[in-house]
């Protein structure tokens, strides 16, 4: 067994009283407890609280200043693993939920993406991703998707080969975001597109150079804050009709994050996924640890209201539409060896936002205008999520769960394809 340590760095470590993301089958359960979190408005940088055995996850990407975002991605600590560190292991299962147990969630096909390209936009430079990406492939018996084969293309935000400056926290969102897509449209092509740094110009650039080179699935796993700007930004870099983009809703609990925000794009917020002995066969609840650590939610405070968003207690946009496992304690496996040790454990709504963009791909080519108004037109064919809650608030649908819709799951996960389709 091994135990992964990350370089102490400019970023929040956040602690939970279980440890360990456990066992061959999937991911551990674990609970919060006194964990302090933080986000760009609620909490200041460096903050660490920490276990006996140190911090159990910590935030991938530092807190974003002023017209920055910050990716939303948290590392788990700690991790014992089974299987080597580094490479394919045969005949063994990574920690963490394996692509099978994400499938078997939500009742996905195993071969989905054939014919459908995937972008993914993140900041900097992840030098290790095609490397990375083809070694989790290759250890969940995945197709091999490579640049040579034409499958698998990095770029930077204007389209071009040199790449951004690299970048070992946003590193881990990359790897992160490429396995979730390889995961669960592992016969899609992917773009993944760079930009220069993660100020949100520079991130909407790169959402229409991803556009541009023919991706009808844009998932993007940041978020910087709601503000006056969002009207800007959506009508410059998000509005693309009939392009499917997602966007993470947050990791900091109740309170919204743009671009999860834009009236434009399908908002993903998260869940704790745990296996059951129901029909199913899995249970999925709000993900929280505290008021200010789980499923970002809320009230755009900007953010036009779109005409298929019915719900009445916000005048504005809310947050979010739909969602998938975001909880670090019921992660899912990664791998990543710039600015990790191989074979590790994530979770935060950076797990959920290429989940969702790879099921719209699973689903085929978007039909809406908007792809989010699909999902508001099939609300049948989601797993609806009623327990739990991020915060208290008013009304209580914003941060908690109940039956229909609420601002920590949306309309709830996915159930098959049929809330994608159109």
């Amino acid at each position: 067994m091994r135990t992964i340590l990350r370089p102490a760095r400019r970023r929040a470590a956040i602690s939970l009283a279980a440890a360990a993301v456990l066992g061959v089958s999937a991911a551990a359960v674990a609970t919060a407890a006194n964990a302090t979190g933080t986000s760009a408005a609620k909490a200041a940088v460096g903050t660490t609280a920490k276990t006996a055995a140190g911090p159990a996850w910590s935030r991938a990407c530092d807190t974003p200043a002023p017209g920055m975002a910050a990716c939303n991605a948290l590392h788990v600590n700690n991790v014992p693993e089974h299987i080597r560190a580094l490479g394919v292991t045969p005949n063994a299962t990574p920690s963490g939920y394996s692509p099978a147990s994400l499938l078997s969630a939500y009742k996905l096909p195993a071969d989905g993406g054939a014919g459908q390209t995937i972008a993914i936009v993140d900041a900097y430079n992840d030098p290790n991703a095609a490397a990375d990406m083809a070694t989790y492939r290759s250890q969940f018996g995945l197709p091999a998707c490579t640049v040579a084969s034409g499958c698998f293309k990095q770029v930077n935000q204007t389209g071009g080969s040199s790449l951004p400056a690299n970048n070992s926290g946003w590193a881990g969102e990359i790897s992160l975001d490429l396995d979730m897509v390889s995961a669960i449209a592992p016969r899609a092509h992917i773009i993944l597109v760079e930009a220069t740094s993660s100020a949100m110009n520079n991130l909407g650039a790169a959402v229409n150079e991803a556009v541009k080179l023919g991706a009808k699935f844009v998932s993007n796993s940041y978020g910087g804050g709601d503000s006056t700007y969002d009207s800007y930004y959506d009508t410059t870099y998000f509005k693309h009709p009939g392009v499917a983009i997602t966007a993470s809703s947050g990791d900091s609990g109740y309170g919204v994050e743009y671009p999860a925000a834009s009236q434009y794009v399908t908002a993903v917020g998260g869940t704790s996924l745990r296996k059951a002995s129901n029909t199913r066969g899995w249970t999925e609840s709000v993900w929280s640890n505290s008021s200010t650590q789980g499923a970002g939610s809320g009230c755009s405070k900007y953010e036009t209201k779109p005409t298929w968003q019915k719900d009445t207690g916000c005048g504005k946009r809310t947050v979010a539409d739909v969602s998938a496992v975001a909880d670090p304690a019921t992660g899912v496996a990664v791998y990543q060896t710039y600015g990790g040790s191989g074979w590790t454990v994530y979770g935060g709504t950076s797990v959920a936002s290429p989940i969702i963009a790879a099921v719209y791909a699973d689903a085929g080519t978007p039909k809406a205008s908007v792809p989010a108004a699909d999902i508001y037109s099939h609300t049948s064919a989601l797993n609806d999520v009623t327990a739990g809650k991020t915060a208290t608030c008013s009304p209580s649908y914003l941060c908690a769960a109940g039956t229909g819709y609420d601002g920590p799951t949306g309309w709830g996960t996915p159930n098959g394809l049929a809330a994608f389709t159109g």
